[in-house]
């Protein structure tokens, strides 16, 4: 830090002269408490505030945030030194992390960030403001994140703009010359800044990134209903473009809102005449409503999203797909993959599925019984042999596979995958992205492994006979091959197979064991309720179950605990929280092997399998249930039998 004090400093750069420094000297040593040497002067007109600040910045003469934060009472050192530990560890703002903690209010936080750059502290809910939308719009949009600025009020001269940080004196210029007015700033609390900007705007950038699940406000339908005309369909496709402020922000908002949430799928749905888009997001596998718009931009937000997934915004006859790599638009890191579906009224539905990359889930995280773990895990170990993970769309089976492939990711393991599209990575895979357009298929990229020399090989899924194929034939020639499959249970998968074409002799030889499964909502740890169930509702479990297999499982009656759903903040008043695997494994052995090869019907393979030791995708959700884990509304949604 600089040891000149801020009058001589001042003097040096000429910015006041001897005389004035004296008589502001002498002021100050006439007033208790004395003021800041820097705020007399441009009280009195001798410095301008932003020269004030600037040489503050540069010669370091500012008191640090944390001695601030000391001085004011605001924390004690002990809370403090854990604040700035985790900051450090966590590479956030001291700021965020004390808020998190609930060390300081906002309110105090503010108030310190404005002692801290000598700004005024001001409560932004005691005014109101006369600055016009459009002028609004531009200077909320000027700033990114994590600065948050809303203008307060202005004149023909001065615009006075509250934030939550000082803007750099650079940037607070370039504001001056665009908005053609002197800013005067003030330091306000972030939570009242965002909600005058929703006042403007509905909402605004820093608010996606901000912001935790904000619906668009009354104001800003009220803004956008003033256009009640049917927009024309051509001019709407030009009109379109990457500089459209309010609707890009729209659409960075709606995909934003979806990532937070941890949605899994955006559906944009548009309607004929004047009736209004519903946009929908499926979150833990079920659909709910995310926001209803106007009908005005039923085109303009298919036509937007396409240009980000670079699609031709002309066509609307046909379907497409393309995919929008979310880091050019937003703050998240994410990859997201776009189908479009021409809908009556030459109208477009658009759905978004959001594929976040990340590292592999923990195998033992999988949910799986001790029984299917390890056996799962002794398949995993075999040198050769065919494993399938079947089950629908979005069931996890994806997820299961690169658990499975970890624990068998070892340097002296070499190890392919071809997948559509590369989801989860792994350090030591060697992974390929299918792409059907220019001819590498599954099927073909299968067929360049074997000349790879791999140990393991996994493929995303087995679409057709070709690919189900060379699979079998990868897996009988000395590579353990991992797969997937659509279907509903572990037998159907065996006799859908034998139906594709397969011959049932080189079948059985190379399947080791199938794992199907699905999802379902897993109750809120944080609010869900137990009870001990009465007797009628324990017997209808156990009848579900199956009397005969539920004695065989020992488990003591007396000892059964169920929980229900609740609802609380963490979990948005829904009771459930995140989702659970419920699994079946059919353990292909000599017996189940010689019914495959006479092609026997999927109920004998069943009850061979249960013979076995299996337990049925809906008895293991029972299962979950008497461990407190879900409740059997959500195992009945999921499973058939």
């Amino acid at each position: 830090m600089n040891d000149m004090k801020v009058g001589d400093i001042l003097l040096e750069q000429m910015l006041i002269t001897p005389e004035q420094l004296q008589e502001v000297l002498e002021i100050q040593k006439n007033l208790s408490p004395a003021p800041l040497l820097g705020k007399l002067l441009v009280k009195l007109g001798y410095v301008k505030e932003a020269d004030l600040q600037v040489l503050l910045d540069r010669h370091g003469k500012r008191q640090p945030f944390t001695e601030v934060l000391l001085a004011l009472g605001c924390i004690t050192k002990e809370d403090l030194d854990v604040a700035l530990e985790m900051s450090g560890n966590e590479f956030l703002p001291l700021d965020q992390i004390l808020l998190n903690l609930d060390f300081v209010t906002e309110e105090t936080l503010a108030r310190a960030i404005a002692t801290y750059v000598d700004r005024p502290f001001m409560h932004l809910k005691l005014v109101k403001s006369n600055v016009k939308k459009g002028l609004a719009a531009s200077i909320i949009s000027f700033s990114t994140p994590p600065l948050m600025v809303v203008p307060v009020s202005t004149d023909d001269v001065f615009i006075t703009i509250a934030m939550n940080h000082p803007l750099p004196h650079e940037e607070l210029q370039r504001l001056e010359a665009q908005i053609k007015l002197k800013v005067v700033t003030v330091i306000a609390q972030k939570s009242e800044i965002a909600r005058a900007q929703k006042l403007f705007m509905g909402f605004s950038v820093n608010d996606e990134v901000e912001q935790k699940g904000l619906e668009l406000p009354d104001s800003m339908m009220d803004m956008m209903a003033e256009e009640t005309e049917e927009p024309d369909l051509d001019l709407d496709l030009y009109k379109v473009t990457e500089k459209d402020s309010l609707l890009v922000k729209m659409v960075n908002k709606i995909i934003y809102d979806a990532y937070k949430n941890k949605a899994s799928d955006i559906h944009i749905e548009p309607y004929p005449g004047k009736n209004d888009i519903v946009v929908r997001m499926r979150v833990d596998g079920k659909c709910s409503v995310y926001q209803v718009l106007p009908c005005k931009y039923k085109y303009a937000i298919p036509s937007r999203i396409k240009i980000m997934a670079e699609l031709d915004i002309a066509e609307r006859r046909r379907p497409q797909d393309g995919k929008i790599d979310f880091k050019r638009f937003g703050p998240a890191d994410v990859e997201l993959r776009v189908a479009t579906m021409p809908t009556v009224g030459h109208l477009e539905d658009v759905v978004i599925r959001l594929l976040s990359l990340g590292e592999p889930m923990l195998f033992d995280k999988l949910g799986l019984t001790r029984r299917n773990r390890e056996a799962l895990i002794a398949a995993i170990n075999k040198p050769y042999g065919l494993i399938l993970v079947v089950g629908p769309t979005g069931s996890g089976k994806t997820t299961t596979l690169h658990s499975a492939i970890a624990v068998a990711n070892t340097p002296d393991v070499k190890i392919w995958t071809a997948e559509d599209p590369v989801e989860i990575t792994q350090k030591g895979l060697r992974q390929v992205q299918v792409n059907a357009r220019i001819g590498l298929t599954f099927a073909a990229v299968l067929r360049s492994f074997l000349r790879l020399d791999p140990d393991i090989i996994m493929i995303g899924e087995m679409r057709d006979l070709e690919t189900a194929s060379i699979v079998v034939e990868a897996s009988l020639t000395g590579h353990l091959v991992l797969s997937t499959l659509h279907t509903n249970s572990a037998p159907e998968t065996v006799t859908r197979l034998l139906e594709m074409g397969l011959d049932p002799f080189s079948f059985s030889d190379s399947i080791l064991c199938v794992l199907a499964q699905r999802l379902a909502a897993s109750l809120c740890g944080h609010c869900k309720e137990k009870y001990r169930p009465g007797e009628v509702e324990l017997g209808e479990l156990i009848e579900e179950y199956g009397t005969e297999d539920f004695a065989a499982t020992g488990i003591n009656k007396e000892k059964i605990f169920l929980a229900k759903a609740v609802g609380c903040d963490q979990c948005q008043h829904t009771g459930y929280l995140g989702r659970i695997g419920i699994h079946e494994l059919l353990i292909c052995n000599d017996a189940m092997k010689s019914l495959i090869r006479k092609r026997s019907e999927t109920e004998k393979l069943r009850l061979q399998a249960m013979a076995e030791g299996m337990t049925t995708l809906k008895q293991d959700g029972i299962l979950k249930v008497m461990h407190g884990l879900t409740d059997i509304h959500e195992i009945r949604r999921v499973c058939v039998r």
